[in-house]
């Protein structure tokens, strides 16, 4: 009987040994991904729009801006976000005077609109609140 519990016992710590060790490479591949993201937060962007670039040909000769929606019920009364979900992407061509909002779940742009930028008339096109 003795004999049998010691068995169960060994099995019981291998699977846990075993666990832990599946954890501990799954998280540290995550720390990985994360500490590159941070070290170089560029290569997201860059990896962000050679994803849109597959889908709409996109303004050459200027870097855009790019935002989080964070937000979005409250940025959802403007017609251009009426669609948005938290997490969602905003792209911001100041010159080409062009926004895309993409889904980043869906791989798929939700809409495509124009700016108005530096005519004291405008409204801004993004607000200030609802995106990081």
């Amino acid at each position: 009987m003795e004999n049998k519990s010691v068995i169960i016992s060994f099995i019981i710590l291998a699977f846990l040994a075993i666990g832990g060790g599946v954890s501990g490479v799954y998280y540290y591949g995550k720390y990985q991904t994360e500490m590159k993201r941070v070290r170089d937060p560029q290569s997201e962007v860059k990896a962000l729009l050679s994803q849109v670039g597959k889908l709409i040909e996109l303004p050459t000769g200027e870097e855009p801006t790019v935002a989080t929606v964070t937000n979005a019920d409250q940025i959802k009364v403007q017609p251009f976000f009426a669609k948005a979900k938290n997490g969602d992407r905003v792209i911001i061509y100041t010159n080409a005077r062009m926004a895309i909002l993409f889904d980043m779940v869906a791989k798929k742009i939700m809409n495509v609109g124009t700016i108005n930028v530096g005519t004291p008339s405008a409204s801004p096109a993004v607000p200030s609140s609802g995106f990081q």
